[in-house]
């Protein structure tokens, strides 16, 4: 199999995972606290990155960097997996898989690095699509007011944005080791889940197989693989193609939902579903295309710039 073609199925691979993590943390509410689950799936990470990096066997320790950097990486994703987590715990895998992808749109706006002057006014079209998607995601069989679910799945996308804006910002230019990373995050957000799920350890220890088939499954899967195969991804193909294939995780998310989880999409749903596709894949493609046309730009100035003598 060509390079090429293994690395796009990669990240097909990763997208379907991560758009699979919402019925896998749906279901697993059913039979658990939230907190108990975000315990259990950061601790299950934790101890598989604690146990790669063993197995490296790397003669460099952790930097500085990599702890400090990664202690607050793990805060503010953390952040994300509760507003996530309790979020799909109150509306369908559907509807948290469509909303979270509002992510795309709403980094560029919280993102300025690397860009000069205002985003172009068709990207605020294509948010403007996102909007009008999550109200008709929102308004079910019937406008509505919005449940809690979908309240918690747009905070949620907006403090993603944030982590991600963070991880741009504190990873350029430096040395640090994704995996280092990673494992710093985990061991945060264990640490950080402890305390609040001590009462819920007796539950979660006497939980049947199947819920601790999908904890497992949340955790190596969606949490460490898809992070150590995306990047491992990303380093052998264009940014613009892995943002593509990336891009399709809110389809997977619908389509497990609704094959898997015998969720149903009413007519306006339905509709927000496409929009919300629609909208995020446009407003992907102009903010790509900005970045590019920018970066063209500087790089045109400073090769016609004279330099003094």
């Amino acid at each position: 199999m060509p390079d090429s073609r293994r690395t796009d199925l990669v990240l097909l691979l990763v997208a379907i995972v991560w758009g699979s993590s919402y019925l896998s943390a749906k279901t697993a509410t059913v039979a658990l606290p939230v907190l108990a689950i975000l315990f259990a799936r950061y601790l299950i990470s934790a101890l598989a990155c604690v146990a790669f990096v063993a197995a490296r066997r790397e003669p460099r320790r952790y930097t500085r960097d990599e702890i400090r950097f990664g202690s607050l990486l793990g805060v503010t994703q953390a952040a994300v997996l509760v507003l996530e987590t309790y979020g799909v715990a109150h509306t369908s895998a559907a509807n948290a898989g469509l909303i979270i992808s509002l992510t795309i749109v709403l980094t560029p706006l919280l993102d300025r690095t690397g860009r000069r002057g205002g985003l172009p006014p068709r990207f605020f079209a294509a948010a403007g699509v996102c909007v009008l998607a999550v109200g008709l995601l929102m308004s079910g069989s019937g406008l509505h007011t919005p449940g809690a679910g979908e309240l918690l799945m747009l905070a949620a996308a907006a403090v993603r944005a944030v982590h991600v804006v963070l991880v741009g910002r504190l990873t350029a230019g430096r040395d640090l080791r994704p995996l280092h990373l990673t494992t710093v995050q985990t061991v945060v957000g264990s640490a950080l889940f402890l305390v609040p799920a001590v009462a819920h350890l007796p539950v979660l220890i006497h939980t049947d197989a199947m819920t601790w088939a999908q904890l497992v499954y949340l955790a190596l899967f969606c949490s460490v693989f898809a992070f150590l195969a995306q990047t491992w991804a990303v380093q052998r193909t264009s940014a613009s193609r892995a943002s593509l294939l990336l891009g399709t995780e809110p389809v997977w998310a619908v389509v497990i939902g609704i094959g898997l989880g015998g969720e149903r999409l009413t007519v306006l749903a339905a509709l927000g579903a496409v929009l919300m596709v629609a909208g995020t894949y446009w407003g992907q493609a102009i903010e790509r295309a900005h970045r590019a046309a920018t970066t063209k730009a500087k790089t045109v100035c400073r090769t016609t710039t004279p330099t003094s003598a």
